[in-house]
């Protein structure tokens, strides 16, 4: 009985709490709180304990998501869906974004307008969007209900958020753990009807993608510094002219016509078109399985890790992709198609490192660039002179010199 009764003064104080604040923070925002959903006046209370309304940033999280985001298993399948996301978000003025189960974003990609405008309220990797950090948004009611929540405008707590409208749904591994939150993010008067049912069929997009890898590991092949190609923990032995054909078919997942695929290989050499055609069916038969006949496509799912360093590079995570970046594309390799990209993914990696302000990474792509003397002047430039990071790259760029 004593029980009952704290429990019914403990319900009392919490309806006269809500009774005088939620009206109140209502009116602050511009809206009758007659009209506010019970779900986002609940979380109202809940956060307004540790979140100022009028803060105008995501606070950060304190290690590097990079490491995170790579370690990800959500990863893979956003990957896949990349060229989706970019053109949703170029096209509709949207910023997407990727958080952890806990609520931290591990990826986002926008046009440029939208990205400044996210990054402004840290709606970026590395922002805490959690109730508990960020109040009531979005990403935080479909944190805390497993369900798609929309939020519009003024019902943010957040002041800072008025002018934004944000969708989001959950995305489950085939566990049905719910691994983070799948969000779409534009301002309130380019809101879209169908952003919600785009944003819920992409988060079914990738949970079909976890659990197609989940069931059915594809293998992994290795093309950066070196050559491997690992499938069920088993290393798959290949001649170079192979590692070469599945690396070109792994980094142009459109495909190649015959006849372009052997110009990929042989250049202007004198080359059979039969000699093409058996490499790729020894392809078939030992290493990928499926690779479709018209147009050679790999059918079956490979990663790769020059792959994932275009990925990286394509989202703005220049981290992920020096981290990834172990060194030239098939090195030895004279193959006109390898060359190419080898010397496409080499000036993306650098051009990105030149382009970014974190001296950490200089240093790591300077690493495996000891001849760069560009690059180490970049890590000189950032550095602090009481940084003892900066003597590696003050002997880097000397002996780079003296090369």
């Amino acid at each position: 009985m004593a029980g009952h009764d704290f429990l019914s003064q403990r319900r009392a104080a919490l309806e006269k709490e809500w009774a005088r604040w939620v009206p109140t923070r209502a009116a602050a925002a511009g809206i009758d709180s007659s009209k506010l959903r019970g779900e986002v006046a609940q979380s109202w209370m809940r956060s307004r304990h540790t979140v100022d309304p009028e803060r105008d940033c995501a606070p950060a999280a304190a290690d590097d998501v990079g490491v995170r985001w790579s370690e990800s298993p959500l990863r893979a399948p956003m990957s896949d869906l990349s060229d989706h996301l970019h053109a949703i978000t170029h096209d509709s003025d949207f910023v997407a974004a990727v958080t952890d189960e806990d609520g931290t974003i591990l990826w986002s990609h926008g046009g440029a307008v939208m990205r400044r405008r996210a990054e402004r309220v840290g709606f970026a990797p590395g922002g805490r969007w959690d109730e508990t950090h960020m109040g009531t948004n979005a990403l935080s009611l479909t944190l805390r209900t497993g369900r798609p929540s929309s939020v519009f405008a003024a019902e943010h707590l957040v002041a800072a958020l008025h002018e934004w409208v944000c969708y989001c749904a959950p995305i489950r591994g085939a566990d049905g753990r719910q691994l983070g939150v799948l969000d779409l993010s534009t301002t309130w008067d380019r809101s879209h009807p169908l952003a919600m049912s785009t944003v819920r069929t992409l988060a079914t997009a990738i949970e079909a993608k976890l659990t197609q890898s989940t069931r059915a590991p594809g293998p992994r092949l290795t093309c950066l510094g070196g050559a491997e190609l690992i499938r069920e923990n088993e290393r798959i032995p290949l001649r170079r002219r192979h590692f070469e054909i599945l690396t070109l078919l792994a980094l142009e997942p459109d495909g190649f016509t015959p006849e372009r695929l052997q110009l990929a290989i042989y250049g202007d050499r004198a080359s059979a078109a039969s000699t093409v055609k058996a490499d790729v069916s020894h392809l078939r038969r030992t290493a990928v399985g499926d690779i479709t006949s018209r147009i050679y496509r790999l059918a079956t799912p490979l990663s790769c890790d020059a792959a994932d360093v275009l990925a990286a590079l394509a989202a703005g995570d220049t981290a992920t992709a020096v981290r990834l970046y172990r060194g030239p594309l098939l090195p030895g390799s004279q193959t006109p198609g390898i060359v190419e990209w080898r010397e496409y993914l080499e000036v993306g990696v650098r051009t990105a490192v030149l382009a970014s302000d974190d001296p950490s990474l200089a240093l790591r792509y300077g690493a495996k660039a000891l001849e760069d003397s560009m690059i180490h002047e970049h890590a000189c430039r950032l550095l602090p002179t009481a940084d003892a990071r900066r003597a590696i790259a003050t002997a880097r760029l000397r002996a780079a010199s003296r090369s």
